[in-house]
């Protein structure tokens, strides 16, 4: 009767000399950046590149109705766009609807992820029910409460307390609440699905750099008119209709970089306290 074969024993990776990274370690990590490299390279082009090329236009003094006058001027488009009080008039704006939607949005979020959570039967049901306006395109959610809202062709005027001459969409504080209470429809379901899935941080970064970049809603109900005009309005206003591509796309540089500072401050502000918590408990 043969002996049983006995597996040869395999050698152990031989540790790096000096504390350095051993020949395994350096293999798996280019593996790792070969296998990054085509998404980089993609995101690179897809957003690095319009962003530079923004970053560059900044730069000028290029407006297309007169092209011949185009010339570098180095920073002087953002001195011009921190120092104009229309642009910190639609900063306050816009963070209105920003903080005003996200705070409503965390509290309703809670209480239907709460309910979705314990739900007895038909979860599924529930949860996809709850996602429905969200499924919606901005566009169309915008329009539907515009008409809702419409002394016309609306349907608010004819409920109680609620006055037949009426006109929200001619008054900035009316204005803001429709758009506000738009954002609040179409997104709390989204929020409550993060909030269920214990995705706290996660959701009001997503929602906090959603509402910061508002644009659908603002541009169908009202187009910025009687004060409710937000950044991105003023740089769409700035760049396709007046054509300044200089002025443009300094806002649009701008915004970007309020987008960094708040998903900085929530990663590492929010982040932290949050992980130190956890830590503790």
């Amino acid at each position: 009767m043969e002996a049983a074969s006995v597996p040869e024993a395999t050698t152990p990776p031989k540790p790096a000399k000096n504390g350095g990274v051993s020949d395994r370690a350096k293999s798996e990590r280019k593996l790792a950046y070969m296998l990054c490299a085509p998404a980089v390279i993609a995101m690179l082009i897809v957003t690095g590149y319009p962003i530079g090329y923004a970053f560059y236009l900044s730069l000028q003094k290029f407006d297309l109705r007169f092209p011949d006058d185009k010339e570098f001027v180095g920073l002087s488009n953002y001195g011009d766009v921190l120092s104009s009080s229309t642009w910190w008039g639609d900063v306050g704006t816009t963070l209105i609807i920003t903080v005003a939607s996200v705070a409503i949005e965390l509290v309703l979020g809670m209480a239907i992820a709460l309910v979705m959570h314990r739900a007895i039967f038909g979860r599924g049901a529930v949860r996809a029910s709850v996602l429905i306006p969200y499924g919606i395109v901005t566009v169309v959610a915008a329009f539907a409460w515009r008409y809702a809202f419409d002394p016309t062709s609306g349907f608010v005027q004819s409920l109680p307390l609620i006055s037949d001459t009426w006109a929200p969409f001619n008054q900035r504080d009316s204005s803001l609440l429709v758009i506000i209470l738009t954002e609040v429809w179409k997104t709390t379901p989204f929020m409550a699905l993060l909030l269920l899935a214990g995705l706290a941080l996660v959701a009001l970064l997503f929602r906090t750099l959603d509402a910061f970049r508002v644009f659908d809603t603002v541009f169908i109900q009202t187009a910025g008119a009687n004060g409710t005009e937000t950044v991105s309005i003023l740089g769409y206003n700035v760049l396709i209709n007046r054509v300044n591509l200089g002025l443009g796309s300094a806002i649009s540089i701008l915004i970007f970089i309020a987008v960094i500072l708040i998903a900085t401050f929530f990663v590492k502000v929010l982040g932290t306290s949050t992980a130190q918590q956890r830590g503790e408990a």
